[in-house]
């Protein structure tokens, strides 16, 4: 879905266009608050399959690849500037590589490419894949109500799931399934964005945004994206976490403006 808020011509910036792609079990709505803080007048809000107003995810298809799909339908011919968080931020990182002409800068907010950090040996990663033990339990016993706890505990920036309204609270339940669909591509690299030279042949600038605060494994994927791509820059959000768009979007939008001018 493409979602445009249209400001008044005396707010418009002088930037290029940008599009957002969220984390996994959120929708594009969850970008306004950053949109508004940066006065964006046309910002282009792409929704993963299953989330929001797109469409369900086709199981006959990779659900990433699904995802790429969205995507680049949603994209003006010209190069604009991606912005991806979370799951949202996998995507965008592959478009830059299969599709660089449709790019102008990338910003990856906590790319969960957990491939990256097991790719680097990093002990993160192990961590990682035991406090996500208990999750994939749950969903493997059918218990969607817990395995939408324990998955909200880990990267639900500190609040708990019962803390949300109570809609959210179903819409995550709901949606718990898609979590184990984009597996392949981010545990695995099924997709092969880690094989040798993709990344050093991504020319355009990029930007690595963490939160001080987040899962240690997400500093492991960043320092491995760093090492390999030729123009990244890191930065990090002081007492932030992995919702960082939305518990920060003030810190977040002062670290934008300079990116996407």
């Amino acid at each position: 879905m493409i979602w445009t808020l249209r400001w008044p011509e005396i707010f418009r910036p002088s930037r290029g266009m940008a599009a957002y792609i969220h984390c996994s079990l959120a929708s594009g709505a969850i970008w306004r608050p950053l949109v508004e803080a940066l006065r964006d007048p046309a910002p282009i809000l792409i929704e993963l399959p299953g989330h929001g107003a797109a469409p369900d995810w086709d199981q006959a298809m990779d659900y990433h690849d699904q995802a790429l799909s969205l995507a680049l339908s949603s994209l003006p011919p010209d190069p604009v500037n991606i912005i991806g968080h979370s799951f949202g931020a996998t995507v965008a990182l592959r478009l830059a590589i299969e599709a660089p002409e449709r790019v102008r800068s990338l910003v990856l907010i906590e790319p969960v490419l957990f491939a990256a950090a097991r790719a680097a040996a990093h002990p993160a990663y192990e961590a990682h894949r035991t406090a996500f033990q208990p999750f994939l339990e749950a969903l493997d016993r059918g218990d969607k109500e817990t395995a939408a706890r324990e998955f909200t505990a880990i990267w639900g920036g500190g609040a708990p799931r019962s803390a949300l309204p109570k809609a959210q609270q179903q819409y995550l339940v709901d949606r718990i399934h898609l979590i184990p669909a984009g597996a392949p591509a981010i545990e695995e690299d099924e997709q092969d964005l880690l094989a040798e030279g993709r990344l050093e042949a991504l020319t355009r600038p990029v930007a690595l945004i963490e939160g001080e605060l987040s899962p240690a494994v997400i500093p492991a994927i960043h320092a491995e994206l760093a090492r390999r791509l030729p123009q990244a820059e890191r930065v990090t959000i002081n007492g932030a976490g992995h919702m960082l768009p939305v518990s920060h979007t003030r810190q977040l939008a002062d670290v934008l403006r300079p990116i996407l001018a």
